[in-house]
């Protein structure tokens, strides 16, 4: 709603205009009055109005004075100059502060209230523009991250060579030419409201942070976090830099609360066609997060010191099966596919060699991996019958005397299997969820006040989630969606009916015609009329 503030001296002129016009019905907030400049302006610094109207001869300080103020401080806001002097020169000193209009007294409600909607139709079509200029450059920066994502994706599978890599990386704006690299993982893992608040400041603070580190370059892997590229020209200034960034992490993380987050990180390697080699460790590292304390970053190195090697067979390691069951069902919950070899090592590392070398703690690794397996299905609502056979009959398993890595295999498989499962069951979620939004899309885009807040409480779920999942299921934001939508419907009706595009586009949505014209054109690259003129042929 537009914010209007009234100064005006003379009270009953200033009582005429608050009461002669009803601005809650005609889409106005009436925040605040004064009687003069100097009161005034510690009222509109507190209340930010979007329109100030305001006489000009005033005691203490006059209008001008009051709307030059206003101007440095507030340049968007609007100002409607009221004066009973018709003086060319008040006029000029006007246009010069910037006012946005001048009108002679005496005024009439009906004038003053025509005026007041003509400048909050400037601020709405500058208020849309606004938001299109931010729309676009986030456009643009998701369209980079994921050329930028690309590319990591192509150098860690080995499908570019070093000069392709570095000449791609330059036209995204990345040095990739080091004499050493390092990966580095990280991920926060907010549980509650607050935190995922918190998460979303800490995450600006954190980026802001590697972006001014010219050897650090930041890829952002969605919900799993983000991939840091380290380079160094030598092993020192490596080491130098992976000191800095682990300090400089768990600085900005500890003002963050009980916010859980986890950094994995791999060893040094001395060519980019080696990265793979780094990669793949600090995944392993990662996976260690659903095995221990959250709040760290664990380089690979540390993982032995971490779990230590039991020389004995140590029975207290059965006690603490309720730690390893929370862990193996947090690794069901969140992990990924990617992660199931990396978390079986860790977890057998956690266990200990000299124990699950013993058929004792083997046969009860397998039992309970297979019931974590069978509760997350239940809890999932579906049954182990969904598992493949060889996995599903955990007695061929237990029948006889295995290897370890053919436990290991049998384990990583039977964890595969649930989380596919897993995803599976999530898709069909998403789908139904997507469909529902689709639909009620459909059957709403002519609503002006729909938004993503409103489809997202109409299938309920959060805001932010659904977010997410639209763009990820559409690849588009939920804004260019519906703009698509929106678009398609109004070449119908300029093709198929005979209403003005004024009325064409307000019936799909968009009260103000310029604004329509305007995103029709960028759309399309022709306005409403020229597209009805050539009869669609413009696409």
């Amino acid at each position: 709603m537009i914010k209007v503030f009234l100064v005006e001296d003379e009270v009953i002129i200033r009582n005429g205009i608050k009461k002669n016009i009803h601005w809650e019905q005609d889409g106005f907030q009436f925040v605040g009055e004064a009687g003069d400049g100097e009161l005034a302006y510690p009222l509109i610094r507190k209340t930010k109005p979007d329109i100030l109207i305001t006489d000009i001869r005033m005691p203490f300080m006059n209008g001008l004075q009051l709307s030059t103020l206003v101007k440095k401080e507030f340049p968007q806001m609007k100002i409607i100059i009221l004066s009973g002097y018709n003086d060319f020169d008040y006029a000029k000193q006007a246009i010069h502060i910037g006012v946005t209009d001048y009108l002679l007294k005496p005024v009439t409600p009906k004038v003053l209230l025509e005026t007041v909607k003509k400048v909050a139709a400037v601020i709405q079509n500058d208020r849309e523009k606004e938001q299109m200029l931010q729309q676009y450059q986030q456009q643009i920066q998701r369209n980079d991250d994921q050329k930028r994502l690309q590319l990591l994706q192509d150098v860690l599978a080995g499908r570019i060579d070093f000069c392709a890599a570095v000449e791609r990386g330059a036209s995204l704006g990345m040095d990739l030419a080091a004499s050493c690299y390092q990966m580095l993982l990280f991920k926060m893992m907010p549980q509650t409201q607050q935190q995922s608040e918190e998460a979303v400041a800490c995450q600006q603070t954190l980026s802001d942070t590697w972006e001014k580190e010219p050897r650090l370059l930041q890829f952002t892997r969605g919900v799993d976090g983000w991939a840091l590229l380290l380079m160094g020209d030598s092993t020192e200034a490596l080491c130098t830099l992976v000191a800095s960034v682990r300090q400089n992490i768990e600085q900005i993380m500890r003002s963050s609360g009980n916010l859980a987050w986890f950094g994995g990180l791999g060893r040094p390697v001395n060519r980019l066609n080696q990265l793979m080699k780094s990669y793949q460790e600090a995944n392993k590292a990662f996976a260690c997060r659903f095995l221990t304390d959250s709040r760290k970053i664990l380089s690979s190195d540390e993982i032995g010191s971490l779990f230590g090697k039991s020389k004995k067979m140590d029975l207290h390691a059965i006690q603490t099966g309720e730690t390893n069951r929370h862990a193996i069902d947090r690794f069901l919950r969140s992990g990924t596919l990617q992660e199931v070899e990396g978390f079986v090592e860790q977890y057998f590392c956690s266990i200990g060699e000299v124990n699950y070398q013993s058929l004792l703690f083997q046969n009860y690794i397998v039992m309970d991996c297979y019931l974590a397996v069978c509760d997350f299905l239940g809890a999932l609502g579906l049954s182990n019958d969904s598992l493949s056979e060889q996995v599903r009959d955990v007695n061929l398993v237990l029948q006889g005397p295995m290897q370890i890595e053919q436990i290991k295999l049998y384990i990583k498989t039977l964890f595969s299997e649930t989380m596919t499962l897993r995803n599976e069951k999530s898709e069909r979620k998403y789908s139904r969820l997507m469909e529902n939004a689709k639909t009620y899309l459909d059957e709403n885009y002519e609503n002006n006040d729909l938004s993503l807040n409103v489809v997202a409480a109409q299938v309920n779920v959060s805001p932010s989630y659904f977010s997410s999942i639209f763009r990820q299921k559409t690849g588009v934001t939920f804004v260019e969606y519906l703009t698509r939508l929106r678009m398609e419907k109004a070449k119908e009706l300029l093709l198929c009916s005979d209403c003005s595009s004024t009325e064409i586009g307000y019936t799909v949505g968009y009260k103000d015609p310029h604004y329509f014209s305007s995103l029709f054109k960028k759309m399309y690259g022709c306005t409403p009329k020229e597209y009805r003129m050539h009869r669609g042929e413009a696409k």
